[in-house]
């Protein structure tokens, strides 16, 4: 009776995810368009830290409480799972095309700062306070970039004249409830993943799995669940630069933020299992992209690509 009851909560938790983004992704593509802020700089920032808010608290709860391989595990899960399966995934159903400065900036600093989370656990087998003011560093310097390329876009934007069909929209569509789509999209995603994860970890457990199974798989697919509905849903609205902003983004936000706070809190264990995990995900880094860098889009035999990858990852996790 208790697995059936974790299995209709897991249902719900994913019905509130799938609504949850799409009104998320109506609401930040149209502020987007009313402020002439790209899209790529919402993807980057308010939809990546919105859908990455699971991550943080999960991460930091956990480390609290000391389970110290579900926090780590749950970030290195995620980053893997964001590549490898969403973007897979998003590809395999649409091209997604990629800006030149996620190509030449967004994807290496991506790739960069999972290097340096490896580095900074190899060295101590914890990321200890002054570890978290190094990774705090690289994130203010990453926002101030976001803002300069903020800037940058709205002077491009000036200078281009707006289709007809974008003005009426802004015209007709309320700032107050661009907003509230937000809000609410962003309560529900949030609300949505704590179901699932709490029901997902149940139903590991009663199975007997590891604290490291968990948090690099079943709590990893749980809180990634948001990037998922909001990439697919953006790349299906033709809002690509958010879906691809959205993850690298988040995989950063995950790395520098989540983790680089945590570490403010309490110092974050860092098992050698983890090694290996933190190098594969710099790996699906590289694999992205490899796969973007001459085309500067995405296609269905990269996403298959990806998704393969994550299938022998898995397995390697199993055996």
């Amino acid at each position: 009776m208790e697995m059936l009851i974790q299995l209709v909560l897991l249902i719900l938790g994913f019905v509130m995810l799938m609504k949850g983004a799409d009104w998320f992704v109506d609401g930040a593509a149209g502020i987007a368009q009313r402020f002439g802020i790209p899209q790529l700089v919402i993807g980057l920032t308010i939809v990546a830290m919105g859908t990455s808010a699971p991550e943080a608290a999960v991460s930091i709860a956990a480390a609290l409480k000391g389970s110290a391989d579900i926090t780590i595990g749950n970030i290195i899960g995620s980053n893997m799972l964001n590549v490898l399966i969403i973007l897979g995934l998003t590809a395999v159903l649409c091209t997604v095309p990629v800006a030149k400065s996620t190509i030449r900036y967004e994807i290496p600093f991506m790739i960069l700062i999972t290097f340096l989370l490896l580095g900074l656990g190899y060295t101590g087998n914890q990321i200890t306070f002054s570890e978290g003011l190094i990774l705090w560093g690289f994130f203010l310097v990453y926002l101030f970039y976001l803002l300069k390329m903020s800037k940058d876009g709205k002077s491009s934007e000036e200078k281009t004249e707006k289709p007809e069909k974008v003005e009426k929209e802004e015209t007709h569509t309320p700032i107050w409830k661009l907003l509230l789509f937000v809000v609410i999209g962003l309560s529900f995603i949030i609300l949505g993943s704590d179901i699932s994860v709490d029901a997902a970890s149940a139903i590991a457990r009663a199975l007997g799995l590891s604290e490291r199974i968990i948090g690099l798989t079943i709590v990893a697919m749980g809180t990634s669940l948001p990037e998922l509905v909001t990439s697919v849903s953006a790349a299906k609205k033709g809002n690509a630069d958010i879906a691809i902003g959205n993850i690298v983004g988040s995989n950063v936000f995950n790395i520098l933020f989540v983790v680089g706070t945590t570490a403010l809190v309490t110092p974050v264990a860092f098992a050698s299992n983890f090694i290996v995990d933190t190098f594969l995900a710099a790996g699906a880094g590289i694999l992205l992209w490899v796969c973007v860098w001459q085309k500067q889009k995405l296609t269905r035999a990269g996403g298959i690509t990806m998704l393969l990858s994550y299938s022998i990852y898995s397995a390697y996790l199993l055996f």
